[in-house]
């Protein structure tokens, strides 16, 4: 039975402080810093009778992602959540059992793991001295990461190496690398071991790995899935898009990883079984009007709009899915119903017309704005340069015409007309004949 000194003091021990104090131990969480609310696969089997005596395979899972298939050979009694100490070549691993009983074998056989593969054992159940040795390796991944990346750069390797994560006891340490060539790492492991003094493992993982491995904020505007709730990850698929008439962009398909998103798969399967309830849209209706063919499907809705144009939308009309059948119906019978609309019946409720009142959906906006508020601008500048208005006599009003304006407007032009008018007034100066100088006192005498 568990005691005080197994749990680790997390944030989930601290909200459960007064529980621990009544007697109610709270059970130890692998990995404190760990995204919350991984979702395992449901054992259905498990309400079966025997269903856990049958089968000696545990499932447990590592850091993010990774799992492993072990036997329970010394028949322990392991629940969902125990912490226990597995065999790892060398020495042993910490992990946390997330299934029992006869449904590990249908995973294994969903992992795609060989029959005759080695399963490798049980040990125990972790101790407090196995769970503090684990924690220090654990505290040593972020620097060792860091240290390692800057050897790989000092060796000139084409690779990233996005995450390091330590075995239990610390005596090796799994680098994951993502690189889009094949590496020479031999001389990397050297220095990695001399410096870390641990076994080294290189693992090359694809890029949903190591954004599930890093984590980072979707489109959404959520914690990305993959680094949140999902365990393992499944071959999305560009039909998954088709089935959701959903537009074949690649910028907006895809994730942070530059493949498709993993959410695209969330709802195909609702998608897929509400299009096999509606018409084939390839089939064409023969109305007393014309033609029609298939132009756009709302699928949840049950609506399916027509065009009498293959090309472009013209005369559209909208019916529902019963009508569509029952026009495809007649048209078999060789009979063409005078419109797709029934009789006595509209076309569909009258649409109101959508009013942007605040401007916001368009993408010039703000321009608008700015545009706006300069002409408002000027225009209330020129009202304040002219003041208010005065009604002048008749007979000067050709004078004042011809004055000129001393608006603050008007500033430049005034000063350069009284710089010409200086420039004309000093050569007219130099032009004038200069007076007779005074005859001198002799002169005068004679």
């Amino acid at each position: 039975m568990d005691t005080e000194q197994n749990k680790k003091p997390d944030e989930a021990d601290v909200a459960g402080s007064q529980a621990t104090e009544a007697g109610d131990v709270q059970p130890y969480r692998y990995g404190g810093s760990e995204p919350r609310g991984k979702l395992h696969c449901y054992n259905w089997l498990a309400d079966i009778p025997g269903g856990r005596a049958d089968s000696d395979l545990v499932e447990v899972q590592f850091k993010n992602t990774r799992k492993g298939y072990y036997r329970n050979s010394t028949n322990l009694e392991l629940a969902v959540g125990d912490i226990v100490a597995v065999e790892a070549q060398p020495g042993h691993d910490i992990g946390q059992v997330t299934l029992t009983g006869q449904l590990v074998a249908r995973q294994m056989k969903k992992a795609n793991l060989r029959p005759d593969v080695e399963i490798k054992r049980v040990f125990r159940k972790a101790k407090p001295a196995d769970l503090e040795k684990f924690e220090r390796a654990r505290a040593r991944e972020t620097d060792t990461m860091i240290q390692s990346r800057k050897i790989a750069e000092s060796l000139g390797l084409n690779m990233k190496i996005g995450d390091v994560e330590y075995q239990g006891d610390g005596n090796k340490a799994i680098f994951y690398y993502i690189s889009d060539e094949r590496v020479d790492f031999r001389k990397l492991i050297k220095i990695l071991a001399e410096t870390f003094k641990v076994r080294i493992e290189m693992k090359q993982i694809g890029a949903r790995q190591e954004a599930g491995r890093i984590g980072g904020i979707g489109p959404c505007g959520r914690p990305l899935c993959c680094s949140s709730w999902m365990t393992n990850f499944v071959t999305v698929a560009t039909s998954a898009a088709r089935h959701q008439d959903l537009s074949l962009n690649p910028q907006k398909l895809a994730g942070q990883c530059a493949k498709l998103k993993c959410c695209l798969n969330f709802e195909v399967d609702a998608y897929v079984e509400s299009i096999k309830r509606l018409p084939p849209r390839d089939v064409t209706l023969e109305t007393a009007d014309g033609t029609f063919y298939h132009f756009k499907t709302d699928i949840f809705k049950r609506e399916i709009t027509y065009s009498t144009d293959k090309q472009i939308p013209s005369n559209l009309v909208t019916i529902s899915a019963d009508r569509v059948f029952e026009v495809i119906a007649m048209n078999k019978a060789g009979e063409k119903p005078l419109s797709l609309v029934p009789e006595g019946r509209d076309s569909g409720k009258p649409k109101k017309e959508f009013v942007d009142l605040v401007g916001q959906d368009s993408v010039t906006r703000f321009d608008k704005a700015k545009k706006k508020k300069r002409k408002s601008g000027k225009s209330n500048q020129n009202k304040q340069n002219e003041g208010p208005k005065v009604r002048q006599p008749e007979q000067g009003a050709s004078q004042n015409a011809n004055k000129p304006n001393r608006n603050n407007s008007d500033r430049g032009p005034r000063n350069q007309q009284q710089g010409r008018q200086a420039g004309q007034n000093q050569q007219r100066n130099r032009q004038r004949p200069r007076p007779p100088k005074p005859q001198s006192s002799s002169n005068g005498d004679k």
